[in-house]
């Protein structure tokens, strides 16, 4: 199994469907960090439970070797 293979498979985990699979596995193959936004503010004080899978979800792209930005 590559590293995309791998990275993949981490992001993979837990979602449903991902958009543009084969952008982002080509973007993987390149090995140079992603940028990935979420969205919100993650030091916000109105973050709530629900805010917990993108932050989750945030720290799959991070170890898989991303650069996550919110």
């Amino acid at each position: 199994m590559t590293l995309v293979d791998e990275a993949l498979d981490i992001i993979r985990r837990g979602t449903d469907e991902i958009l543009l699979e084969d952008t982002l596995r080509a973007k993987l193959a390149r090995g140079r960090p992603l940028r990935v936004k979420a969205g919100f503010d993650p030091t916000a004080p109105d973050l709530h439970l629900g805010h917990t899978v993108l932050i989750n979800k945030l720290r799959q792209f991070q170890t898989s070797a991303t650069r996550s930005c919110s």
